[in-house]
């Protein structure tokens, strides 16, 4: 074996101090990056499963429980009707705004006249605050001068209690998550239709197969990742409204549209209740996991199916 020359030492040396000074200069440039996720997403992670142990009003110094918090929550009736509000509201919101977004997006794929507009205005809920989404919507459910009233009004249809009852009021803000998502949903399908080869779609016309078997036959199975994606997306969302609830509703009447992110909010920052409101986001937050799981399952030979064929 022959011996290292001076020179080649020199060199090694000099190419070993290159590379820890381009180390160090890739862990100094991801370094904000990293404190920043330390900062806001592990730590409040983390702290939350700790004041999930904890008895805390936010003042006083917290005491250890254990899982009391969870038992507390899961004998608090308020917590099964909110339960019950969320669960109703992602089961017609999501297959709801999946269809209503498919639909659409199939429809945008056409030659018609407008198009371009049609595919602008796609965009409006996905730009606009939810707060200003809110406040119009506030309106248009109003009961003595919004505007479905008053057009039910020229059909002399009595006036509906959108906000007023409890049943209209869930109805109204399942309408209104409907609306919100259904503008980033058809982006994502139309996009994902926009990518199914002609070339298939022309054999397929050849063969004789309708443009609605075509759709379900053809289109529908090559999007399946992107309708997976849109699903879980729209279900994780779906446990997450908060801002168009507390404006419209503040999830009443009678708890009629409680949702568990209010709960959340109320019991950490009215009762002051911020143990339970921690247990609260983990119970959250197992549910998505779960039905995401669920998702992922369910769909994965279809999603698989798609993928091979794309590839």
């Amino acid at each position: 074996m022959a011996a290292i020359t001076p020179q080649e030492a020199k060199r090694g040396r000099f190419w070993q101090q290159k590379s820890t000074k381009r180390t160090v200069a890739a862990y100094l440039f991801i370094a904000p990056s990293f404190i920043g996720v330390l900062v806001f997403l592990a730590f409040p992670v983390f702290f939350a499963l700790y004041m999930s142990l904890q008895h805390w009003d936010g003042i006083t110094t917290p005491s250890f429980i254990g899982l009391g918090n969870f038992v507390s929550l899961f004998q608090d009736h308020i917590f099964w009707i909110t339960l019950r509000n969320t669960l109703i509201y992602s089961v017609v919101t999501v297959p709801i705004g999946t269809l209503f977004s498919l639909g659409v997006a199939q429809l945008l794929n056409q030659r018609v006249i407008g198009l371009k507009f049609f595919r602008t205005a796609m965009l409006v809920p996905v730009v606009t605050s939810a707060l200003a989404v809110a406040v119009i919507w506030k309106w248009i459910y109003d009961y003595n001068n919004g505007l479905i009233n008053d057009g039910l009004s020229i059909f002399h249809i009595a006036p509906l209690p959108w906000l007023s009852d409890p049943m209209w009021a869930l109805i109204a803000v399942c309408i209104l998550g409907v609306w919100m998502g259904f503008g980033l949903n058809t982006i994502l399908l139309l996009a994902a239709i926009q990518n199914v080869p002609d070339t298939l779609m022309e054999a397929a016309r050849i063969d004789g197969a309708t443009g609605w078997r075509r759709f379900w036959r053809i289109v529908v199975p090559l999007i399946s990742p992107t309708v997976l994606l849109v699903t879980v997306t729209s279900f994780t969302a779906s446990f997450q409204v908060f801002t168009t609830v507390y404006y419209l509703t503040n999830g009443g009447p009678d708890y009629g549209t409680s949702m568990l992110t209010l709960l959340v909010y109320q019991r950490a920052f009215a009762q002051n209740r911020f143990g339970e409101a921690a247990a609260l986001s983990y119970i959250m937050f197992a549910i998505i996991f779960l039905v995401t799981l669920i998702q992922m399952r369910v769909s994965r030979k279809t999603v698989n199916a798609a993928s091979e064929f794309e590839s």
